[in-house]
């Protein structure tokens, strides 16, 4: 059976952000760390080696695959931050209009630092997703 390699673990969340290089995107690691924190309201946990995750979820698929994942989430990759919201709810590309520069992949919005975005839509786009996955998946 499949296991998931990205879970919560208790790994400190201060000892990986300084153990960023570069000391701007380590002070932009804690700037986001507060954004996620007080829009949530929920603990930072580590997920894997390299996200930050806030909240928790459980899926099932249909196909039967199932597991936890945090609900909104950041990770500080060497290229850029990697941004994690609900992926399936189209309001995410209405706010990500609006949102500054970025670039999206399939499950993520990728930055290269906060003075390129705008923080209010940021707070809207990690409310709107934490909305919709405690909508999607009621159970938690």
């Amino acid at each position: 059976m499949y296991e998931l390699k990205t879970k919560e673990n208790d790994q400190s969340i201060i000892d990986f952000i300084e153990k960023i290089e570069k000391p701007k995107k380590r002070e932009d690691a804690y700037r986001l760390l507060d954004i996620f924190s007080e829009t949530t309201g929920y603990s930072a946990k580590m997920w894997g080696t390299s996200i930050i995750g806030f909240g928790t979820y459980h899926y099932k698929y249909e196909s039967g695959h199932e597991g936890d994942a945090p609900l909104v989430g950041f990770s500080p990759r060497k290229a850029n931050f990697s941004l994690y919201f609900a992926t399936g709810d189209d309001k995410r590309a209405e706010l990500l209009k609006d949102f500054g520069k970025h670039k999206t992949g399939k499950a993520c919005v990728y930055i290269n630092k906060i003075a390129d975005i705008n923080v209010d839509v940021l707070k809207k786009l990690i409310n709107q997703s934490v909305s919709f996955l405690q909508e999607m998946y009621p159970n938690n």
